[in-house]
C-alpha cells in the first residue's frame, strides 16, 4: 500500500514538473513566436517583471527570518511552567495562526506610519517592509506551533538523561532537545516558507511593487488581451519555479527522516 502511494506521488510530481517547467514555458515561447509583436512586448517588460519578482523573494525571506526567530521563541514559551508566560503566547498563536494573511497585511499597512522619527530625522517606512511584518506575524504563529510540537515529540527520557548528567532545564533544551527538534521541524517549516512565498503576491494590493503588481502595470500599459494572458502565465510560472522545488525538497526530507 505504501509503495502504491509513493508511486502515485511520483507520478503526480512528474506531471506537475512537466506542467511547470515544460508546458508553461512552451506556451509562452510558442505564443511569442506566433506573434512577434507580443514577443517584443514581453521582452521589453521582462526586466520590469523580474524586478517585481525579486521583491517577492526579498519579502518572503525577510518574513520567514523574522517569523522563525519570533516563532521559535514563542514555541518554547508555550511550554513554560509559568501561566503568566504561557497564556499570552498561546492566545497570540491561536489568533494569528487563523487570521487571513490579507487582513494582516492591510492592518500593518494602516497601523504603521509612513515614516518614523529617529534622532530628529524622518526615515521612510516603506510598504514592502509593512508587508514583511504582516506576513511574519502568521509565519511566527505557524513556527511556534511547529516548535512546540517538535519539542513535545522528543521522548521524556531525553530530559531525564540530561538531568542525570547535571544539565539544567535550559541547558538541556539548548544543547540536547533543540538540535533534535531542528531536524523534525524542517519539513513543516519549508511548507510554511512555500505558503508565505505565495502569499507575497497579496502585497500588490497595498501598492508594493512585486511581480503581480508589475504584471498589472504592464497589462495596463500595453492594453492587449493576449499580452495580459501571457503576463499572468509568466507570473504563475515564476511562482511555480520558486515554490515547486521547496515542495519537492520537503517531501524528500520527510521520506529521509521517516526512514531514519
Amino acid at each position: 500500500m505504501t509503495t502504491a502511494v509513493f508511486s502515485q506521488q511520483r507520478k503526480s510530481g512528474r506531471l506537475l514538473r512537466n506542467i511547470g517547467f515544460v508546458v508553461l514555458p512552451f506556451i509562452i515561447l510558442l505564443w511569442s513566436l506566433a506573434d512577434p509583436t507580443l514577443g517584443r512586448e514581453l521582452a521589453t517588460w521582462g526586466p520590469y517583471l523580474a524586478s517585481g519578482f525579486m521583491m517577492n523573494v526579498i519579502i518572503s525571506l525577510c518574513a520567514m527570518t523574522l517569523g522563525t526567530a519570533v516563532g521559535a521563541l514563542f514555541g518554547i514559551l508555550q511550554l513554560a511552567p509559568y501561566k503568566m508566560m504561557r497564556y499570552p503566547v498561546v492566545v497570540y498563536v491561536q489568533i494569528f495562526r487563523n487570521a487571513p494573511h490579507l487582513v494582516l497585511i492591510f492592518a500593518t499597512t494602516y497601523i504603521f506610519p509612513f515614516e518614523i522619527v529617529v534622532a530628529g530625522n524622518y526615515l521612510p517606512f516603506p510598504d514592502w517592509l509593512k508587508a514583511v511584518i504582516g506576513l511574519a506575524i502568521p509565519a511566527s504563529a505557524y513556527v511556534a506551533e511547529i516548535t512546540r510540537g517538535a519539542i513535545l515529540s522528543i521522548p521524556t527520557t531525553q530530559w531525564e538523561a540530561a538531568k542525570g548528567l547535571g544539565f539544567s532545564r535550559s541547558e538541556a533544551l539548548r544543547w540536547i532537545i533543540l538540535p533534535q527538534c531542528l531536524r523534525r521541524s524542517l519539513p513543516p517549516w519549508m511548507n510554511v516558507l512555500a505558503s508565505i512565498t505565495m502569499g507575497t503576491s497579496l502585497a500588490s494590493l497595498v501598492g508594493v511593487h512585486e511581480l503581480l503588481h508589475a504584471a498589472t502595470d504592464a497589462s495596463t500599459s500595453v492594453r492587449r488581451l493576449d499580452f495580459t494572458i501571457i503576463a499572468y502565465i509568466v507570473v504563475m510560472a515564476a511562482f511555480f519555479t520558486l515554490c515547486y522545488p521547496i515542495a519537492r525538497l520537503t517531501r524528500r526530507l520527510e521520506r529521509r527522516f521517516n526512514a531514519a
